[in-house]
């Protein structure tokens, strides 16, 4: 097994500077400033928020140091980056040339836990973590377990680490940023859910963004989970340098093999954690126990129940911890039905794969997309859609590209294009979905985009789709064939 890599024995005095002034570099600074370290805050921004939370951190004796990110302090002995910092940014190069070492948060948290500390849980993937991380959460809390969900999913790891709160184990997500930063965390068990493209302007390549996911298997002591039906996770799995022991298991939407959780009637089930020994699988829960019981989210429920039971977790708890798990806003999540059309919020579909999982989830779908495509193309993604789609409504700055995909391998779909981005342009979308809709369809916001060219983030834009599917509802039925 590969050894953590070294780090500084104490921080009382270590002169560490502190890469961003967002919420886990405020969380880092304040870390290690309670450890005694001389710590220094750079951010490029030079903004009202910027000096307010400089304001706030000087109170506390920390050094703050507003527009100029690009230039090391000098003498710093170590650098902590908050995650969205690119790899080459002047100040990591000044770094390297100083030989002086940069962790992320998530790796400050792991170099802090002390004797007895939970043990790590942890999940990443280019879609799905969230809900994942969630429903561990969820199946470890039933079985009984003091538990959190931390991490990218909102609570920063070192805030549960410093918070002096005793934990079993922890159900951690972790982004590929993260992970990047993160050489020395080694999870008790951890999984891989899927490999698409994305944030390639980060990471530069598809190879440098899909190494530094599989950082989450390296030291792994108990098991590797990994998607069956995405072979790239699978081979993370093999070229991971692990604990003697550790299992690759996997997971499936099929009947499971030997060493895998899958589905065989209607039921999750385990062949790889076995409890009765004269038993080839366990009965884990329903399909429909899963919330929504859509394909992504039943491999997503999977890959959670492979994590509590390679922890040891009983099968009832991953039964009861399912059934409890209510997923956030805007996954696949169902707002109203009117007139026999089903409509459904998925705005968390930011990317061509989530939207992808998302349109295989139903029959027939009046498609309302687009936004900002981050340098994505749309040609499989429509593809494979095809023949799903009743209609499309297009919206947002990159919307041409939804549509010439969608003339060149779905020409027989309606396509409404919307040429506004005013805030009344999601109810004109939802207007024009409704006019193409026939009963028994779903309309489906599956935006296969960013949301920042119309709206402050992916949350909003969910509800203003919630919002004017609502207002449609009030206005009773449309107009009948």
């Amino acid at each position: 097994m590969t050894s953590e890599p070294s780090g500084p024995e104490t921080f009382e005095g270590l002169p560490v500077t502190v890469a961003g002034l967002g919420v886990s570099g405020v969380s880092a600074a304040r870390a290690l400033a309670g450890l005694g370290a001389a710590v220094t805050v750079v951010d490029g921004g030079d903004g009202p928020a910027q000096r307010e939370g400089a304001a706030r951190l000087e109170a506390e004796g920390v050094t703050v140091r507003l527009g100029d990110g690009d230039t090391l302090p000098a003498g710093t002995a170590l650098v902590v980056t908050s995650p969205g910092w690119r790899p080459d940014s002047p100040l990591f190069a000044a770094a390297a040339r100083a030989g002086v070492p940069v962790w992320g948060d998530v790796e400050l948290a792991w170099r802090l836990r002390g004797p007895g500390a939970a043990d790590w849980l942890a999940i990443t993937g280019t879609n799905g973590k969230t809900t994942t991380v969630q429903m561990l959460a969820s199946i470890l809390a039933a079985a009984g377990l003091r538990t959190a969900a931390v991490g990218n999913v909102g609570t920063p790891v070192l805030d549960v680490v410093l918070s002096g709160e005793k934990y079993d184990v922890l159900a951690v997500e972790l982004s590929s940023y993260q992970l990047h930063w993160a050489p020395g965390v080694r999870a008790h068990s951890a999984a891989v859910l899927n490999l698409a493209p994305d944030h390639l302007d980060w990471h530069g390549s598809m190879a440098a963004y899909a190494a530094d996911k599989g950082r989450i298997y390296e030291g792994n002591r108990v098991a590797c989970v990994y998607n069956t039906a995405d072979p790239a996770t699978e081979e993370l799995v093999r070229a991971a340098d692990v604990e003697e022991g550790c299992r690759a298991v996997g997971f499936t939407l099929g009947a499971p093999g030997p060493s895998e959780l899958g589905v065989v009637d209607g039921l999750l089930v385990d062949r790889a954690f076995v409890e009765n020994r004269h038993s080839s699988a366990q009965e884990l829960a329903e399909v429909s126990d899963v919330n929504p019981p859509a394909p992504h989210n039943i491999a997503n429920a999977l890959a959670a129940a492979a994590l509590a039971r390679a922890w040891g977790v009983p099968a009832r708890a991953v039964r009861d911890g399912l059934r409890a798990f209510r997923p956030d806003a805007h996954r696949i999540a169902h707002v109203a039905t009117v007139d026999e059309v089903a409509w459904v919020d998925d705005s968390k579909a930011t990317n061509t794969h989530a939207a992808a999982a998302s349109l295989a989830a139903y029959e027939k779908v009046v498609w309302i997309a687009g936004g900002l495509a981050k340098g994505a193309a749309f040609d499989e993604l429509v593809a494979g859609a095809a023949g799903r789609l009743r209609a499309a409504v297009l919206i947002g700055a990159d919307r041409a590209l939804v549509r010439e995909a969608l003339a060149r391998h779905a020409p027989q779909v309606p396509v409404v294009e919307l040429d506004r981005t005013d805030t009344g342009a999601m109810a004109a979308a939802v207007g024009a979905a409704r006019e193409l809709a026939r009963p028994g369809d779903t309309v489906l916001l599956a935006p296969a985009c960013a949301s920042m060219d119309m709206f402050a983030n992916y949350n909003r834009r969910g509800e203003a789709f919630a919002e004017a599917v609502r207002a449609l509802a009030a206005d009773g039925p449309g107009p009948q064939e």
